[in-house]
């Protein structure tokens, strides 16, 4: 018998400015992510003000899920997918995200995913909002900077709602939300663009805009959480942090206060928002030390308590360690990097490989919440070379998702509420932090590549067999054979 529940929710995660493609087909408007160039993992992607004849940027064309979707959901349901997690990009439905009526042509492309994904008894989980919003929102307001998101994102909330309604039982609102407690999330997640930015990695930051962001995108959250309740008494919507697990280096008590300060700041700020409702007393001293004076209008607080989440969402990649230590190694990471743990391996991109850090994660977050878990985030961005018969031997990546499913099996021994687990970039897709096609996730490869070429082929990974057994056996089977 399975540690795991009947109904537990297997299944695969993407999102629409990572693998949609079509940028400016049938109405779509400009995103942040289509003023995005290509980069590396040693060289930024650019934001440009305007879009280069002569310059590519990989959301334009991606992998073409737009044109693709049918033979991709086919191909998750022959994995066996019990669920599948992608989000509506915003400028499909609203192309400057101020109309006032939605673009019917996008609204009926998203019919036709959803309408797929049942045809293949595939439960879809929808996020609202991914890292894609309008770029005209950026331009005339410097996006969730300006209290004017909060209505205009509530609206198109209410449209997916209402279009939606008894087809999709699963939502999230933002993706990522804490992303914009730091630097680099300003552009990615909260659409800020601060005169002299023109690197990704290296944003220009003005913390107090990022914070009142944040705040902005709390309140339109929990109002979005009410007005789907009310449109939908059945749907469940959630909250997604990127956790970002830290341990101190060492048990110095400097280390140990530093980590749990990250910690603090970085995971269990905007869960505690979203989750419990109210802001935590921590984030009053944080807040003074750093200048930051946060608007809020009367009722902001009394509507983010009346709009909390139903279940609790997050993706897990890596651990970091902190250490009040100068001059200690570093890693790389999602997001944000930390010091080196010299008890872990690392990835391609030199991301710490932790699965025991998963399960320690998922007891922490349940402990504090004791509301359902979700895994929507979690895989091995790596370089998939070729063997000469064609195929992909990933056994790499199968052996990273074997210890984390083992582990995950540790917490729910644990007494963990786990309602699901949707591995990252199920099939390949463009990074959402280099803009890299190389950094592969998938369990379906993609002849698509960091120059543009590549004929879409679809191509099956040794991890598709792998992961399919994992769930026909409801993460029994485990073995890489």
């Amino acid at each position: 018998m399975s540690i795991f529940s009947e109904n537990f929710l297997w299944g695969g995660a993407v999102a629409a400015n990572q693998c949609e493609g079509a940028w400016n087909k049938d109405g779509k408007g400009v995103s942040a992510s289509d003023v995005c160039t290509g980069g590396s993992h040693t060289k930024s992607k650019r934001i440009t003000r305007t879009i280069e004849s002569d310059t590519f940027y990989p959301s334009h064309e991606a992998i073409d899920f737009y044109h693709h979707y049918k033979e991709d959901i086919a191909l998750f349901a022959e994995m066996g997918f019990k669920v599948f997690r992608f989000s509506i990009a915003w400028t499909r439905i609203f192309p400057t995200g101020m109309e006032t009526e939605p673009n019917e042509a996008g609204l009926k492309f998203y019919d036709q995913v959803i309408e797929e994904c049942r045809n293949h008894n595939i439960e879809p989980l929808i996020t609202i909002s991914h890292y894609e919003m309008p770029f005209a929102l950026t331009e005339k307001y410097n996006g969730w900077a300006s209290r004017e998101c909060v209505d205009l994102f509530v609206n198109y909330a209410k449209v997916l709602f209402k279009r939606y309604k008894g087809k999709v039982k699963y939502w999230l609102t933002f993706n990522e939300i804490n992303a914009g407690a730091m630097p680099m999330g300003g552009f990615l997640s909260l659409g800020i663009l601060n005169e002299g930015t023109t690197d990704f990695m290296n944003q220009v930051d003005i913390p107090e805009l990022r914070f009142q962001g944040l705040h902005h995108q709390f309140v339109a959250s929990a109002m979005a959480v009410k007005a789907g309740h009310e449109i939908d008494p059945d749907c469940k919507i959630g909250c997604m942090i990127c956790h970002i697990t830290t341990y101190p280096l060492t048990c110095n008590p400097d280390d140990v206060l530093k980590a749990q300060s990250q910690n603090q700041i970085l995971n269990q700020f905007c869960g505690d928002v979203q989750v419990r409702g109210e802001y935590p007393s921590f984030m009053e001293r944080y807040f003074k030390e750093n200048g930051i004076n946060i608007e809020m209008k009367p009722g902001d607080l009394e509507t983010i308590k009346e709009g909390c989440v139903d279940y609790y969402t997050f993706s897990y990649y890596m651990s970091n360690c902190v250490t009040a230590s100068p001059d200690q190694a570093t890693s790389s990471g999602n997001l944000m990097g930390g010091t080196k743990n010299p008890y872990l391996e690392s990835s391609d991109w030199g991301w710490q490989i932790d699965p025991k850090g998963l399960r320690y994660t998922l007891n922490e977050l349940y402990g504090r919440y004791q509301i359902p878990l979700m895994v929507v985030e979690n895989g091995l961005g790596a370089y998939d070379k070729k063997e000469e018969d064609g195929s992909i031997q990933d056994n790499y990546r199968i052996d990273y998702l074997k210890k984390h499913i083992e582990q995950m099996r540790e917490a729910v021994e644990d007494g963990v509420e786990l309602m699901g687990y949707t591995p990252w970039g199920c099939i390949d897709l463009v990074s959402a932090s280099t803009g890299e096609m190389a950094k592969r996730y998938g369990f379906i490869y993609v002849e698509k590549y960091d120059d543009g070429t590549g004929d879409l082929t679809r191509k099956k990974k040794k991890s598709f067999e792998w992961y399919k057994s994992v769930i026909q056996s409801n993460g029994e089977k485990l073995e890489n054979e």
